[in-house]
């Protein structure tokens, strides 16, 4: 297979962000005066966008009330929390590397534009990708639009584009896109929810993508 086109999610994939996200968003029920999800439940929503993650996590809320927590948590995410997120060891390396391989790159996240933008900024990882997507900027994942809208924009083919992720909805959405899927095994997802929707593979090392390329998906 060859592919020129490389989409990451950003949480749980390129940077280690679920214990603040987590946190943020027990801090927003708490807040807004509701008994707070557990770790568990609050982990298996990173990846989603947060109204959806929200209305997973509070079924039946109301809009007044997913707003009011909406913006309880990014309050707490970009002014009061700090927890800190890194980058995964080996992030940045393989970043460089598939771009200066003339790799087209891009990342696709449940984040919001503001947080995301403060990520590529604080990383300095900006330059690296040719386009970006965020969930309040489209449908969350695992609809499709977001995949389907960056290779629109960059004239990309579903056949030469992959998905790489952390979370079943990742895969899903590449499933859902038509396009292939890479799974990675240190973010958020267990590997036996990856699995079933088919991946490529699984890697449990982002440091692993250039040999893994070079063996299955050289251009």
């Amino acid at each position: 297979m060859t592919f020129d086109f490389i989409v990451f999610d950003w949480d749980g994939t390129l940077m280690d962000s679920e214990a603040r996200i987590v946190n943020c968003l027990q801090a927003a029920f708490v807040d807004y005066g509701l008994p707070p999800p557990g770790r568990e439940a609050a982990r298996d929503v990173i990846g989603l966008g947060l109204d959806e993650a929200l209305m997973q996590l509070l079924p039946g809320a109301d809009p007044p009330t997913r707003r009011a927590l909406v913006i309880g948590y990014r309050r707490s995410f970009l002014e009061t929390d700090r927890t800190p997120s890194v980058l995964f060891e080996g992030a940045r390396e393989t970043l460089e590397w598939l771009s200066g391989e003339g790799y087209r790159l891009a990342v696709a996240t449940g984040k919001g534009r503001v947080g995301l933008d403060r990520a590529l900024a604080e990383t300095g990882l900006g330059p690296l990708f040719h386009a970006t997507r965020c969930a309040d900027e489209t449908f969350s994942k695992p609809n499709p639009q977001m995949l389907l809208e960056l290779m629109d924009e960059l004239g990309a083919d579903a056949s030469a584009t992959l998905m790489i992720g952390d979370t079943e909805y990742d895969m899903q959405m590449a499933v859902n896109a038509r396009t292939k899927a890479l799974a990675v095994s240190y973010g958020v997802h267990p590997v036996e929810r990856l699995m079933p929707h088919a991946p490529l593979d699984c890697l449990h090392d982002i440091a692993a993508l250039p040999a893994w390329l070079n063996c299955y998906g050289m251009r």
